[in-house]
């Protein structure tokens, strides 16, 4: 289970999963799950839905494009258990900004994605299963020794929603063996990647997805 720095400095320990249970029991309106929640614990597995666009295309976006930060492409493909890409699985990301917190965002400060801050984003696999995000390089959290990461939870729509943990990079030094061998980086796939500069300076990161994969109770989702 991550821990989270907002601007307020606050954490959450040994109460969260506590908390996420009673958020899943209580959920603001509007934001409440549409899917079954599977894979739990699951800190704020919720917070998908909230500001969840009617319509969600292939290229989505976390950090706006005033953000500073050094620009970065996460981009991979949605695979079923047989290693087949599926389409029209959404996909949630956010993270922290450069400095390493999660900027507040007023409006939702009532949901359950209050602690997510304003780098957020969602894509939907396209025919092939791909699917890509627009975004900054995320920062550490401040005064940790946390690997730098991105938060991504996956939504099978009509059937359940979990989350598949981070995605973390090769090249950070914080990243160390014995943190590369975290059951939570094998949720979905291995979560992994290598960052690439592109001829224009952008970081490349590939993950690909493979639903259910490593998630607890992934049976209990609804049939297709």
């Amino acid at each position: 289970m991550q821990w989270k720095i907002v601007v307020r400095r606050s954490f959450r320990g040994g109460a969260v999963i506590a908390f996420a249970v009673a958020l899943f029991a209580h959920a603001q309106p509007g934001t409440h799950a549409r899917e079954r929640i599977v894979g739990l614990p699951c800190e704020d597995c919720e917070a998908l839905f909230a500001g969840l666009p009617t319509s969600v295309e292939e290229a989505g976006r976390i950090a706006p494009v005033n953000v500073r930060g050094e620009p970065l492409q996460l981009h991979g493909r949605i695979l079923d258990a047989s290693g087949f890409p599926v389409a029209g699985v959404v996909v949630y990301a956010y993270h922290t900004d450069s400095t390493g917190i999660y900027p507040p965002d007023a409006a939702l400060a009532e949901t359950p994605a209050a602690s997510h801050g304003k780098l957020r984003g969602w894509a939907r696999s396209n025919a092939s299963g791909e699917y890509r995000f627009a975004t900054i390089r995320p920062g550490p959290y401040p005064g940790r020794s946390d690997p730098q990461h991105i938060h991504m939870h996956v939504l099978e729509e009509g059937r359940c929603t979990y989350y598949i943990g981070n995605v973390e990079f090769t090249d950070d030094p914080r990243l160390t063996a014995g943190l590369r061998e975290r059951a939570e980086l094998r949720r979905g796939g291995s979560g992994v990647g290598t960052p690439v500069r592109d001829a224009r300076g952008t970081w490349q990161v590939e993950r690909d997805i493979h639903l259910g994969l490593n998630i607890p109770n992934y049976a209990d989702c609804a049939a297709r």
